[in-house]
């Protein structure tokens, strides 16, 4: 799993046309038609902290875990700003160490479809399981098998924000699993051009695989919405809303 190094300097910037605000008022909504309530909230996979400091903003009391570094520096700037109370930790997903219960979880824009072991993937769903109070809501997003293999598969992506070029090539492999290589140009003066470049991958898990995991973490399915909504998963779907509690809860 990528920690994110030179991406994390254009990350907002390359994922500006998300509405934060919008989709921390959806994953709010998810939680108290759950039974959840306003209190300890982690943000796992919290990346530079916008929607840390949307949840927070909506009565949360927010920790925030990430296990890139340079995410997490972008995201103590905005708490610098904004004056915020959250916690923010390093730590990676399938080593997840907290001071106590949580009584939400939230893991936004595909951060588990990064985990492309599925022993990780189950260990990180075990992890907050063992955190997650007896009667607490976790909420997360993933990629679809169709997004990976139709959408994202082996093409290529170009954004132009003037001084930042960003040229962004997949390469689908076994198992769903989408490599991606990322050369970044960073201008100062509109003339010369710094480049970066990151690589990382994700992969998509079927249903099954899901279920069985969140099923060894003593979890259960209470939902299962297309993205940002509370309909029903469509045959195209590109992202998937997996709405879970402790399976002794229900």
């Amino acid at each position: 799993m990528s920690d994110y190094g030179d991406f994390a300097f254009v990350y907002d910037l390359l994922t500006s046309e998300i509405d934060y605000e919008k989709r921390a008022e959806y994953f709010d909504e998810v939680i108290l038609r759950h039974g959840g309530f306003h209190g300890i909230l982690l943000d796992l996979g919290c990346g530079t902290g916008k929607l840390s400091e949307a949840l927070s903003g909506l009565g949360y009391d927010v920790v925030g875990v990430d296990n890139s570094e340079e995410m997490l520096s972008i995201a103590l700037e905005k708490k610098l700003k904004s004056g915020r109370d959250i916690m923010y930790l390093c730590q990676n997903m399938t080593e997840l160490d907290l001071y106590g219960t949580i009584d939400a979880v939230v893991s936004a824009l595909d951060s588990l479809n990064h985990l492309t072991d599925y022993g990780d993937f189950c260990t990180a769903l075990q992890k907050v399981s063992l955190f997650l109070h007896p009667d607490g809501v976790f909420v997360f997003d993933v990629n679809t098998c169709y997004k990976h293999r139709e959408i994202l598969a082996d093409n290529t992506f170009v954004y132009d924000y003037g001084d930042v070029y960003c040229a962004w090539q997949n390469s689908l492999r076994e198992n769903d699993i989408v490599q991606m290589d990322l050369d970044i140009f960073v201008s100062e003066d509109g003339e010369s051009y710094l480049r970066m470049e990151d690589h990382f991958a994700e992969r998509a898990y079927s249903e099954k695989e899901i279920e069985d995991a969140l099923r060894m973490a003593g979890l259960q399915i209470q939902a299962v919405y297309g993205e940002d909504s509370f309909k029903p998963p469509q045959a195209d779907e590109q992202r998937l809303i997996y709405v879970v509690k402790h399976a002794k809860t229900i």
